[in-house]
């Protein structure tokens, strides 16, 4: 059994800053992340609780040649999807992240979303191809150095996604301690088809999802938006 490395008063008043810095980032610097600090992050979040300690995360990181090959792989199979449209069903995510049917506040907080990256970049709606190669970013990392592939074994259930996500805001905020910057991309899952065995991913083995890491390009547009949020008061109910 292991112990606590802090006592159980200890203050950690970083993690604030960690969780408001957080951000999606979209534009990176081309400088290496250093390999010591990748294994410090991932073992870090590996303290993320999980139901009776099971563990589920599985992660691979891609650098140099092996990242390049996934995304020129992906890359083409996004500009074939373009070219013919009906090719996307060969393209689809193993289980559902987003609802089959939107509705509001839900939909309306993605459109917020979707036009304000869109309108900061100067992206019309109509722009097909502009929309398309942004689009494509994320299948570039966004040109981070390095791209994490994460996977869960098939045979576990749901609540082994929530324990995932746990684990996937550990990685987020331990790459903030690091002075790097991350962003969580679901995208890659409609291609596990050519990304699973690209990784080396077994037969048991579910994608879950992407993310980009490294350091933040500063003068970037794009990483000029920052999402925001409702007033926590609005989805809280306090029961006396």
């Amino acid at each position: 059994m292991s112990s606590n490395p802090l006592p159980l008063d200890r203050f950690a008043p970083d993690v604030d800053a960690a969780i408001a810095s957080r951000m999606s980032v979209r534009a990176y610097l081309e400088r290496p992340v250093e390999r010591h600090k990748i294994e410090h992050i991932l073992q870090l979040a590996s303290r993320a609780p999980s139901g009776t300690n099971t563990q589920p995360w599985r992660v691979y990181v891609l650098q140099g040649a092996s990242r390049q090959t996934l995304v020129d792989r992906v890359c083409a199979a996004h500009d074939a999807i373009r070219d013919k449209p009906e090719l996307a069903q060969q393209y689809k995510e193993e289980y559902d992240y987003y609802p089959a049917q939107w509705k509001d506040p839900f939909l309306a907080r993605r459109r917020e979303n979707g036009w304000g990256l869109y309108g900061l970049l100067g992206i019309e709606r109509g722009q097909k191809d502009k929309m398309h190669a942004q689009h494509q970013r994320n299948f570039r990392f966004f040109d981070a150095p390095v791209g994490l592939i994460f996977t869960v074994d098939r045979s576990l259930g749901r609540g082994s996604l929530l324990d995932y996500g746990m684990f996937l805001q550990n990685v987020m905020l331990a790459a903030r301690a690091q002075g790097l910057h991350t962003c969580p991309q679901a995208a890659w899952n409609d291609y596990h088809s050519i990304v699973l065995p690209h990784i080396g991913a077994g037969a048991g083995e579910m994608m879950v999802c992407g993310m980009s890491l490294g350091y933040a390009e500063p003068d970037a547009l794009v990483n000029r938006f920052y999402t925001p949020r409702d007033p926590i008061a609005a989805a809280t109910h306090w029961l006396d």
